[in-house]
């Protein structure tokens, strides 16, 4: 690791006034990872946009991830992926990547085929592992529920649950023949299951999307399942990737989640993972409060999943890790780096959540990235407290890297940083607070939203505080703001160019102290 004294890291760029930098008109539009884009000069397009420190598809594309479980010493972690993106060919399969620390992975290749049986491609699911041979694999076997259509189904109705299992670790997996395991009793949306053993009831239970509903069954051996219930909530367009599980709490008690993916654009809400705590009798789920509560607040954290922290072979019952597709459905071909590199698809970084309690009654889950990447540190930049009015520009560089710092003041507009800011100060992504809120705002750099609607997103800042604690990483394609210890996060596709690498301060309407700021930058996984 390398570490760079403060001194030599700094120039001052004068104390003028910071321009505001909130609700900036688009003035980019996006290269079309099709090449359909205007403005990118040929440098950019032909230099690498592979990310640093997050997961990506190795070629073709990918898209949602499925939950990884734990078996062998190591997280076996399956993806949608299509090797033939680019060629006019549809459809998923299940391709394999594994890790001991949610990081760092190794390819494993295509372990569930599309085409392979009748029904087409594979959509999503979840593995789990059968310990006790409930399903009559064998002790041990990784079994998998994923939709595909039901080729025998009506019209409307095709959407069906289907088994697959392995017996040689995960790496290849066999369909079981004879149709579907749960077939749609006629509903056009009956997708994603997902699968858990209920240690109370000593059975399989199952959360599964249906539309507005997210449907609970159970069942004693994977392959018979009956209808329980159903938690419905409208406003949210389909439901997608439902999530269902226990955690403990350090400061409360412990409770019940349900989170799913769901697109509140229309609503001026996230579409992202929205979440419900609660309880879950085993066959209906009662949630605290109406309204859900968003585990990411940016444009492109979607499809998300989470899944145990396993320490010494046991499950740590109050932490849970996470991670999400960054990309969305408004936009999902606008990536450059198809043109540049070969693929689309890249993860968030992998999260460490937990459940906090702010009162009595009033909990929410709070992020942080993977302890894994204190690992990969290859240079850290400790800069101490920077006092800023106006602006300041630091020698610091880079579209790779993590910034922390504790910002704080006594009376100001606007505070916050610009990354990935261009030398002639036209192109950046803007970080900070303003008033009554923290934002993370992409108008000012190319980013894949045509539209000019989804460029600034927003959580809420109590406007009597003057302090906020920021972690943010960028990596080449992406940003992910983590706000006050992981309170509220936002995870957001940014495109910027290969020399927009400069790092600026600013405050509006007085000085602000960037407290304990340092840059680190990561070796590449």
């Amino acid at each position: 690791m390398i570490r760079t004294s403060r001194k030599t890291m700094l120039r001052a760029l004068g104390l003028g006034t910071a321009t505001a930098v909130v609700g900036l008109p688009s003035t980019a539009t996006a290269k079309s990872a099709h090449g359909q884009g205007q403005g990118q000069n040929q440098a950019a397009a032909v230099a690498s946009k592979r990310p640093v420190y997050h997961f990506a598809t190795p070629d073709g594309w990918k898209n949602d991830p499925q939950r990884p479980i734990w078996l062998g010493g190591e997280y076996l972690y399956y993806y949608l992926y299509n090797a033939d993106y680019g060629d006019a060919a549809e459809g998923t399969a299940w391709r394999l990547a594994t890790s001991t620390d949610n990081l760092v992975y190794q390819d494993g290749g295509v372990a569930i085929p599309k085409d392979a049986n009748a029904d087409g491609d594979v959509w999503s699911g979840s593995a789990v592992v059968d310990t006790d041979n409930t399903a009559g694999f064998g002790a041990g076997a990784v079994v998998v529920l994923a939709t595909q259509e039901d080729h025998n189904a009506p019209a409307g109705a095709a959407q069906a649950q289907f088994l697959w299992y392995s017996t040689d670790d995960g790496r290849t997996f066999t369909a079981l023949p004879g149709g579907p395991v749960l077939a749609n009793p006629g509903g056009r949306d009956f997708r994603d299951p997902k699968v858990f053993w209920d240690d109370e009831r000593s059975r399989w239970a199952m959360a599964l999307a249906e539309g507005n509903k997210i449907g609970f069954y159970h069942s004693p051996d994977l392959k018979t399942w009956t209808y329980t219930g159903g938690f419905i909530k409208d406003g949210l367009g389909a439901l997608e990737c439902p999530d269902l599980f226990w955690i403990d709490s350090d400061t409360g008690p412990g409770r019940w989640v349900l989170g799913l993916s769901a697109n509140g654009k229309g609503s001026g809400l996230p579409a992202t993972y929205a979440y419900w705590t609660g309880d879950f009798d085993g066959a209906n789920f009662t949630p605290d409060r109406a309204e859900p509560r968003w585990l990411d607040h940016g444009w492109d954290w979607y499809g998300a999943v989470t899944w145990e922290k396993v320490a010494d072979g046991q499950a740590d019952p109050k932490t849970r890790y996470a991670r999400a597709w960054m990309n969305f459905w408004d936009y999902p071909h606008e990536t450059p780096t198809w043109e540049s590199d070969g693929f689309n698809g890249t993860d968030s970084i992998t999260r460490e959540i937990s459940l906090k309690y702010y009162s009595a009654t009033d909990c929410a889950l709070v992020s942080k990235p993977v302890a894994a990447l204190d690992n990969r540190v290859a240079e850290r930049i400790e800069l101490g407290d920077l006092t800023v009015d106006g602006r300041l520009e630091l020698d610091a560089t880079g579209l790779a890297y993590e910034i922390r710092t504790s910002i704080s003041w006594t009376s100001l507009r606007n505070v916050g940083m610009q990354l990935a800011l261009s030398n002639w100060g036209s192109r950046h992504i803007d970080v900070g607070v303003y008033n009554d809120f923290t934002y993370v705002n992409r108008a000012g750099t190319w980013n894949p939203d045509r539209s000019a609607r989804w460029l600034e997103s927003r959580t809420p800042h109590d406007p009597a505080r003057t302090s906020v604690d920021l972690r943010i990483l960028l990596d080449r394609t992406s940003i992910e703001v983590f706000v006050d210890d992981g309170r509220y996060v936002h995870s957001s596709l940014v495109f910027p160019e290969g020399g927009d690498e400069r790092i600026a301060l600013y405050t509006d309407g007085g000085p602000a102290v960037f407290g304990d700021f340092t840059v680190t930058k990561f070796r590449p996984i």
